[in-house]
């Protein structure tokens, strides 16, 4: 199979050169027209030659193809929207879907595998070529995206040896056992076969972490061997090409096909940050500039969606910062699903290369304002300790990845709480061994928090023997750059009161999964504690918003699903409640407040994602 390495992500500012970057849309020329109505996957039959390259174009079965493509992820969209967002993909001129595989949704615990509802890969894809959407599929293991340990399992961490996206015997073992599952649904959606897929990435941006000059060829011969037969792709930065490169491949910038594989249409938010949007007349202009060099591209993302649960990433350069629960991305689409002006720019657009009217958009869906909802139960979390399994009792502090839990697969998310006996008070010292945050009590009295930047507290005297408790929440593993190898969570070391290490933990999983409320709500509630309330919905259920004004930092479930962290910093301030996951009648609202709680919770038909930056 041969390999095309692609350009990675250029944003507004790319390797290719573009023009001019603010030249009007009319005033850019394009190359040719360019009628792909022929070319869709239940129209192709007889297919023997599939994606290929000639000189500096693709072909698909012979015919000269331009590839444009759109990310959405099944994964961050509710199923029941899945053929809604393809149909606008179809709607704004594009002709291929790109999805990334997240190992870590699909084998959330060792040899324990997930292909159903929302993670039905063969239903994904095989809706996308029952519409008409070819498929560039980027399986990984590795894929970055914002999201958990670039969707590696957070189990690999439990061997203090690991070596991630090497070929360290650890990590291509655990990759075989995963691919042994996942190929034998891929395989059979190829082109060749008759399926939608007419390209495969290999790994994902590898030029950028380079620790194994050999693990592109295994990752390479992994999926050959298991009857990957359709073009092989690689996606860098410009600088990362060299390094991102699989023997046999072929450069883009040496008279192959141009192919700008992540165009950002927007970016995405970090808590405590600015909401940043890119300009879209910019955007488009510049879209405009690459295709008129008659390149192929791929919008990243056509929509992103929201990392439900606890699953989005986090970035570490300078400092550690954790990402919003809102995927938005100011991508073509909203997180909802909803047009944006960039929608109907880029459809203009196409439908000018293409030379041929384009399917109407679909209409969008209303959304539903249901007013204040009283949170009318709590408990507080020292009540809910007694009625949770047994704590891991442990000498020594134990990180969540190595906790004897899930099929002794450990704990991947949420909180755990740390609880030893002290005597006195005094100075208490992480030595910076907290990932990532500690509230810390004196048996049920809040003394304050630790985290990277606030290594040290004072504990205030006390007579006799008191508890201290340490609640660490894991706001999300670091999903790019050289410290992969680095993201166990929890307590990863010592913890020193007075220079003398603390020793004889009580330690209990919080994976938030909480089936037990009780009692009735105060006026005024400090957490740690859980609050429930229920939502009564009289007709059909609509999309809505999330409110949690006056609340502090916690986790939203509905009906038992995970909506994701919110946090009064910002800039996010709503969450968005898919209409699909609420229930005609009444639908059970449960909140884990970590300190201040409030009273009510609104539910809105407008998100608010929070003050905006532009991007240049």
């Amino acid at each position: 199979s041969p390999i095309v390495s692609l350009c990675r992500r250029t944003g507004n500012r790319g390797p290719i050169p573009l023009g001019e970057g603010n030249e009007k849309l009319r005033s850019c020329p394009l190359s040719y027209r360019f009628n792909w109505s022929e070319l869709v996957p239940l129209r192709l039959w007889g297919r023997t030659l599939g994606l290929q390259t000639e000189s500096s174009h693709f072909l698909l079965e012979g015919m000269p193809f331009r590839i444009f493509g759109g990310s959405v992820h099944y994964f961050r969209v509710p199923r029941e929207y899945w053929e809604d967002r393809m149909l606008k993909m179809k709607a704004c001129g594009l002709n291929t879907l790109t999805t990334y595989v997240p190992w870590n949704l699909h084998e959330p615990a060792r040899g324990k595998f997930d292909f159903s509802r929302n993670l039905d890969l063969e239903a994904f894809l095989s809706l996308a070529a029952k519409i008409g959407l070819w498929v560039i599929l980027r399986p990984g293991p590795y894929i970055c995206s914002e999201w958990d340990l670039g969707g590696l399992p957070s189990w690999l961490l439990q061997d203090p040896e690991m070596q991630l996206r090497t070929t360290y015997k650890g990590f291509t073992e655990a990759v075989d056992a995963y691919f042994d599952h996942l190929m034998p649904i891929v395989v059979p959606l190829q082109y060749k076969k008759g399926g939608p897929i007419i390209a495969v990435q290999v790994e994902n941006e590898y030029g950028s972490y380079a620790k194994d000059p050999n693990y592109m060829t295994y990752v390479k011969m992994a999926l050959l061997s298991r009857g990957i037969v359709e073009m092989l792709m690689t996606s860098d930065n410009k600088n990362g090409l060299s390094f991102g490169f699989v023997e046999g491949g072929m450069c883009l910038w040496e008279n192959q096909p141009k192919m700008v594989m992540e165009y950002w249409t927007g970016w995405f938010d970090n808590w405590g940050g600015p909401h940043y949007v890119f300009d879209a007349d910019e955007m488009v202009n510049t879209v405009a500039s690459i295709l008129k060099l008659g390149a192929s591209i791929n919008l990243y993302m056509f929509h992103g969606g929201t990392n439900f649960g606890f699953m989005s990433g986090a970035l570490e350069s300078d400092e550690y910062k954790s990402d919003v629960t809102s995927y938005d991305y100011d991508a073509v689409l909203t997180e909802a699903g909803d047009y944006t002006s960039k929608f109907f720019k880029l459809r203009q657009l196409f439908s000018m290369i293409i030379g041929q009217p384009l399917p109407l958009p679909p209409m969008i869906e209303s959304k539903a304002s249901y007013g204040a909802i009283l949170l009318h139960q709590y408990i507080s979390l020292w009540d809910v300790i007694p009625s949770l399994l047994q704590p891991v009792k442990s000498e020594f502090p134990i990180n969540m990845e190595n906790l004897h839990l899930n099929d002794s697969s450990g704990q991947s998310y949420g909180y755990v709480l740390y609880e030893t006996v002290i005597f006195g008070g005094g100075h208490l010292h992480s030595r910076d061994h907290i990932r990532d945050r500690a509230q810390v009590f004196v048996n049920t009295m809040y003394v304050g928090e630790l985290d990277y930047n606030t290594v040290e507290l004072s504990l205030p005297e006390g007579q006799g023997f008191r508890q201290l408790r340490l609640l660490v929440e894991n706001r999300g593993r670091v999903n790019y750059g050289l410290a992969l190898n680095e993201q166990r969570k929890g307590l990863i070391g010592d913890i020193f009161l007075n220079k003398t290490p603390l020793r004889n933990f009580k330690i209990y999983s919080l994976e938030m999964k909480p089936g037990f409320m009780k009692s009735a709500v105060p006026d005024y509630f400090v957490g740690p504690a859980f609050f429930r309330g229920r939502l009564w919905i009289e007709h059909q259920p609509q999309d809505t918003f999330l409110k949690l004004q006056g609340w502090e930092k916690g986790v939203v479930f509905v009906n038992s699903r995970n909506l994701g962290r919110y946090w009064k910093i910002g800039p996010q301030e709503t969450l968005y409640l898919p209409a699909p996951w609420l229930w005609k009648g009444s639908n059970e609202i449960i909140i884990f407040e970590e300190r201040t709680a409030g009273r009510i919770i609104q539910s809105v038909d407008i998100p608010y994602l929070g003050r905006t930056q532009y991007v240049d």
